[in-house]
């Protein structure tokens, strides 16, 4: 087996035994919370990082996601679990409508659409308060109170993510996918329809994001729409997991989602109570900063920039072994 396939494995295997082994319950929170933004941010980067769209509005779908699974107990008096079956297919709708309008424009103008249209989803659950109680939010009655089922949920789904956006790189549709983001038009002389395989790569990407959304409320017991539909929180938050891990590459977002709860949970914590608390309001600061190193080095992220880095750290062990010979 190659040694990168035994480090793949190491990490599969650390996984399933976490929670058995850090009993925890704040370290399996961090950890919950960073596999549902593996789930969050590939999606996200199904669309963007193969596809060529870039969306500044996913909160959309993980908004939706999430109130779906919470009008199922509010309104449909129904565990909140049926979310999960019902969250993908219903994001799906939406997103089919969201397609035929924005990807009709392309660059900055499909940008700007997403985020608009993400907006939209916002005011619309904070006026529609008759359906989504307003900013009162929704809340429900958490089924287990032992945080091991949601880890495990979280795996599951992180898991099933990654290995269906797998198969759907390596299909016929991937190949599609790459062509129009390498370049549209160029696609489309070759028969390619840019339309279908866009709205295709859409609604898979937003049947993710509405299952992670739909696990949120269930894990969290109370949604608003300050939170689910947030532009920094959700939407923004899965551009800098995909940047930071590498767009374009099936593991890049895993990488950023450790990478950026992890640090956005020692910040808040002000390194764990170590430091001053003014320290826990520095994480946008030290996000950005972040953001530009990668994109001033590491252009294609850290996953997709690795093998790089690598011969860059063995070049640097070599040079005083060089130099000494001489």
């Amino acid at each position: 087996m190659k040694p990168n396939h035994w480090s793949k494995l190491i990490i599969v295997l650390f996984l399933a035994i976490f929670p058995l082994i850090v009993p925890s319950d704040y370290y399996r929170h961090i950890f919950i919370l960073a596999l549902m933004w593996v789930v969050i941010g590939s999606s996200w980067n199904l669309l963007a990082g193969y596809t060529g769209q870039v969306s500044f509005g996913h909160a959309a779908f993980f908004g939706v996601g999430a109130y779906t699974a919470g009008l199922c107990v509010t309104k449909l008096h129904i565990s909140a679990w049926w979310g999960m079956l019902l969250a993908g297919p219903v994001c799906m709708v939406v997103a089919f409508f969201i397609g035929c309008v924005c990807f009709r424009l392309r660059g900055p103008y499909f940008n700007l659409a997403t985020l608009a249209i993400a907006e939209i989803f916002r005011l619309t659950a904070i006026v529609w308060r008759d359906l989504t109680e307003g900013m009162q939010g929704i809340l429900i009655m958490r089924t287990f109170r032992n945080k091991t089922y949601y880890y495990y949920f979280a795996l599951i789904l992180a898991a099933a993510c990654i290995y269906a956006i797998y198969r759907v790189i390596r299909s016929k549709w991937g190949y599609y996918f790459v062509a129009i983001r390498e370049d549209q038009d160029a696609a489309e002389s070759m028969g390619i329809s840019s339309f279908r395989y866009k709205t295709f790569s859409l609604l898979i990407s937003s049947f993710f994001t509405g299952l992670a959304g739909a696990f949120y409320m269930n894990y969290m017991g109370f949604i608003d729409p300050e939170v689910v539909f947030s532009l920094y929180f959700i939407s923004i938050m899965a551009i800098l997991v995909a940047i930071i891990g590498g767009a374009g590459t099936i593991w890049g977002p895993a990488v950023g989602a450790f990478i950026m709860v992890l640090l956005q949970e020692t910040f808040r914590s002000s390194f764990f109570g170590l430091f001053p608390k003014w320290v826990s309001q520095a994480h946008v600061l030290v996000f950005g900063l972040l953001v530009i190193f990668v994109i001033r080095y590491m252009t294609n992220g850290i996953v997709g920039d690795w093998i790089k880095v690598q011969r860059l750290w063995s070049k640097n062990k070599e040079q005083p072994l060089a130099s000494t010979g001489s």
